[in-house]
């Protein structure tokens, strides 16, 4: 048997190959979008992709099942639980649908479907038994159910998909999973579908895999006897989850578009830029921080091309409805393309180097922390634009605190008659908030170089003056 693991790091977001090198042929669990590093692995291996599956209907990304079955014609093996509103929704003469319990077999290997609904309605784990060399499962693709240290979040239908009454029922299913998994070995490889900064849960840890012996013992989740006081747990300080979530949730279940379908961005002439700019298309500006502060397109979204969020952060505020243009540099634009992609911003219809930011154009601010304090002193507001578990670690007393993404639901409570200086923790999340601002009419805005590390770092006071 073959194992390969498959991670992107901009959603933190783990994918599978599973081979049976006997029969030449593997399944590859959760993937993304862009399937080159499987058809890549697989040819390399000497292996031919036959099975393709995923854990459940997924929220962060756009899920690369059916292109890659498209691709290699393997059958798609999805979930028929979770009732009508969650069973997969685009016809394919290429899908094999499966319940609580059933197998099926790549080569040798077989895996077995396990119903954990809790994180969604239709989650299933697959369970996998080498049959050529042991009688009992070497491990558990636990998807979005276990992760290194914790367990799925069960608000998400609710937070980012506006789905009432649902997060409350989903922690009890977890709990009930986790009391179904208590009863396995304790030497099953787990091997989960996502690492430390995913939204898909909170306090993620960083190492790929995993043991279900080392998560009873030190994962949180596994050491509640009381549902109620599981159901608290799990429920309390949860991240913010991106707006772009519920169209993910949409996607993913009616069937992604395939990207030979899409158009291709290409490289747009300079003096078009005024032309689109001044339509109804949305701009992300991807150059470098220090270009954007130096002048900018009016209206046009900061994503620093360098951040390991960068497609997070732009998830935040895309209109899916709307046509997107890039302005990147040569080298950054096909990488960035990719990772719009893969959250589904399907109507990219170009992009432009930095040179065509030229002509009329703004600027923001970025103030040191002293400069920033001198500013507090002469009436203006101080906004935190870290996530709430943040803030509740250590913030400055008198500041506002608005979520970055939440930002467009707090317009009519800011002020537009004095300076509006916005922090986070290094001085990146503030930036793309300056540039939502800005986009919204704010003229007199600014963002505190190096965030509050290096407000610490200098010793500023930890309480400034509040304004309302």
């Amino acid at each position: 048997m073959l194992l390969k693991y498959f991670y992107d790091p901009k959603l933190a977001q783990a994918s599978y190959m599973v081979g049976c090198q006997a029969a030449g042929v593997a399944i590859v669990i959760d993937p993304a979008r862009d399937i080159r590093p499987y058809l890549a692995t697989a040819e390399a291996e000497g292996l031919r992709i036959t099975h393709v599956t995923e854990t459940h209907i997924h929220a962060d990304y756009v899920s690369g099942t059916r292109e890659l079955a498209a691709a290699t014609g393997a059958t798609m093996y999805l979930s028929d639980e979770g009732g009508p509103d969650w069973r997969y929704a685009y016809p394919d003469k290429n899908i094999h649908l499966l319940k609580d319990g059933d197998t099926f077999m790549v080569g040798n290997i077989r895996f077995k479907a396990l119903h954990t609904p809790g994180h969604t309605p239709e989650h299933m784990c697959y369970q996998i038994t080498d049959t050529a060399a042991a009688d009992r499962p070497i491990g558990i693709f636990t998807g979005d159910f276990i992760f290194v240290g914790t367990v799925g979040r069960p608000d998400l239908l609710e937070e980012a998909a506006g789905i009432a009454n649902t997060k409350e029922p989903g922690a009890r299913q977890q709990f009930a999973n986790v009391q179904r998994f208590k009863q396995l070995p304790d030497y099953l490889q787990i091997w989960p579908g996502h690492g430390a900064g995913s939204a898909c849960g909170k306090g993620l840890g960083s190492i790929p895999s995993t043991t279900l012996g080392y998560e009873k013992l030190f994962n949180p989740a596994f050491q509640f006897d009381d549902e109620s006081q599981f159901v608290e747990w799990l429920l309390r300080d949860q991240p913010e989850a991106p707006r772009y979530f519920a169209r993910m949730k949409y996607v993913n279940r009616v069937g992604p578009a395939l990207l030979r379908d899409l158009p291709q961005p290409h490289p747009l002439p300079a003096e078009q830029l005024a032309t689109i700019a001044a339509s109804d298309a949305q701009l992300i500006d991807a150059r470098m921080a220090s270009e954007f502060i130096d002048g900018h397109i009016a209206g046009s979204l900061h994503a620093p091309p360098d951040s390991d969020r960068f497609n997070t952060y732009v998830g935040w505020y895309i209109d899916y409805e709307r046509p997107v243009y890039l302005i990147a540099h040569e080298q950054d634009a096909a990488r960035l393309i990719t990772e719009l992609r893969a959250i589904g911003v399907d109507r990219l219809m170009g992009y432009f180097t930095p040179d065509a930011v030229q002509g009329e154009t703004v600027t923001t601010n970025e103030l040191t922390p002293q400069e920033t304090l001198a500013a507090l002193a002469q009436g203006a507001l101080l906004v935190d634009v870290r996530d709430t578990a943040e803030r509740g670690e250590e913030h400055i007393s008198g500041s506002r605190h608005i979520p970055m993404g939440f930002l467009p639901r707090h317009l009519d409570e800011l002020p537009r008659d004095r300076l509006i200086i916005l922090h986070c923790a290094g001085g990146v999340r503030s930036l793309v908030a300056a540039s939502v601002l800005q986009q919204h009419g704010f003229t007199n805005v600014a963002s505190v170089a190096g965030g509050l590390d290096r407000w610490l770092e200098e010793q500023m006071p930890t309480t400034v003056p509040m304004h309302n």
